[in-house]
């Protein structure tokens, strides 16, 4: 889900001399482990761009019927185009999560779920606007949880099922500045954890993946925001900001962390649950 447009001055044009992550691919690299999710629904939030968009495309590509929510027609549209000829399918859904109810409905009959949807807004708490606390909150956790809701009922019934929350380093560590973010991503860790421990019996498991920052136009737009909250410039913010605390000086790719999602898919990754995979370049090893 885009961030809306009180998220902050636009994205700015970044041009930094850090190293590049592998080139953007919808089928699986050499050496992936074998997915086939033939016969399973997956539906993912956030599914019109960045990192929703990747795991779409690797779900697809493994197999699966994937609805793809977002509320930006237009990328989804782009999405089937990316889509075709994959293994599987995607089914485009035009929903805006603030609205819960069809969220809840929209997640029934899913055997995957990918809660991705997100969106940031860099600012103290102080000036920190209290509807966009309320909509970052709504989006980030209470969608999540209604998604769940509906979605576990048919996992019950099948004994199997899949709950993948794209949480984030910001879900293990703080930021000034970031305090629905963080607040939402903390929540969505213990929303996660607690879908473990009651989904265990029925053959359902629930883990969170936690990136740091990727190549995403979210990530544009709080380098942005870091550069006027700085008083710096764009290009500073990835090396004396961002990745600060990052002991791998690149950001990180969409496709690299749909990769971890679906390896938590995978019947090797069975006895994984209500856990958190850092994908952090080594910012939580300090």
């Amino acid at each position: 889900m885009s961030a809306p447009t009180t998220s902050g001055p636009a994205p700015a044009q970044v041009s930094a001399p850090l190293a590049q992550g592998p080139a953007p691919a919808a089928t699986p690299a050499p050496g992936s482990v074998t997915l086939d999710l033939t016969g399973r629904t997956a539906l993912v939030t956030g599914a019109a761009g960045g990192i929703g968009r990747a795991c779409a495309l690797r779900l697809a590509a493994a197999g699966a019927v994937v609805r793809a929510v977002d509320r930006a027609a237009d990328g989804l549209e782009e999405l089937v185009r990316a889509a075709d000829g994959l293994g599987g399918a995607v089914e485009p859904q035009l929903l805006d999560l603030t609205d819960l109810d069809a969220a809840e409905a929209a997640a029934a009959g899913a055997d995957i779920l990918v809660n991705n949807a997100g969106l940031q807004l860099v600012r103290p708490i102080e000036e920190f606007p209290p509807e966009v606390f309320h909509t970052v909150l709504t989006v980030m956790l209470e969608a999540p949880f209604r998604l769940i809701r509906g979605a576990l009922p048919h996992m019950y019934e099948r004994g199997w099922g899949r709950i993948v929350n794209l949480s984030s380093v910001h879900g293990l560590r703080a930021s000034p500045f970031k305090s629905a973010y963080v607040a939402a991503k903390h929540g969505l860790e213990g929303l996660s954890k607690t879908a473990a421990l009651e989904g265990a019996p029925h053959g359902v498991t629930s883990n969170c993946v936690n990136p740091g920052y990727v190549r995403t136009p979210l990530v544009e737009r709080q380098i942005a925001d870091q550069a006027a909250a700085h008083a710096i410039p764009a290009e500073r913010v990835l090396t004396d900001v961002l990745l600060k605390d990052s002991a791998l000086k690149r950001l990180i790719e969409p496709e690299e962390v749909a990769e971890a999602v679906l390896y938590l898919c995978t019947p090797q990754a069975s006895f994984i649950t209500g856990t958190s995979l850092a994908l952090d370049g080594g910012w939580t090893a300090h």
